[in-house]
């Protein structure tokens, strides 16, 4: 099997969309901090809260599907955009830092190769596989 940047398997992106992907996730992590970094709000909030989607990987306890249900629900970009909208508008500005943490996290991870999951396994992501593999 070719490594994440050449990969084969269905459903994956591959050559030069991934390669786009990984710096669109880069811009929105860069972006998010730039944008935190002008929010006011506090940087302790900001480190105790950036690892907190991974906790939807406890999902994978009740196996492969929901583990991957739970992964995607929290790593896409709808939820922060919805806080972060939210924010703006002026009906919740105090949710923005929210919003900006959720994105920082994702942006971070898609960059990183860390794409939604397929149910089989956590290693299978649209942005391909993650780590090695071992011979069958």
């Amino acid at each position: 099997m070719k490594t994440n940047d050449q990969t084969t398997e269905p459903g994956c992106v591959n050559g030069s969309p991934l390669g786009l992907l990984r710096i669109e996730g880069l811009f929105v992590f860069i972006l998010s901090i730039f944008l935190y970094s002008r929010s006011g709000a506090s940087w302790w909030l900001f480190a105790l809260l950036l690892l907190v989607p991974d906790l939807s990987m406890t999902g994978y306890w009740l196996g492969a599907r929901a583990g991957a249900m739970a992964y995607n629900a929290v790593h896409t970009y709808a939820g922060p955009l919805l806080l972060i909208g939210l924010a703006l508008a002026g009906s919740h500005a105090n949710w923005l830092p929210y919003g900006l943490i959720w994105s920082t996290h994702i942006g971070m991870d898609r960059g990183l190769a860390y794409g939604l999951k397929y149910p089989g396994t956590f290693k299978s992501t649209h942005l391909g596989w993650l780590g090695a593999r071992t011979a069958k």
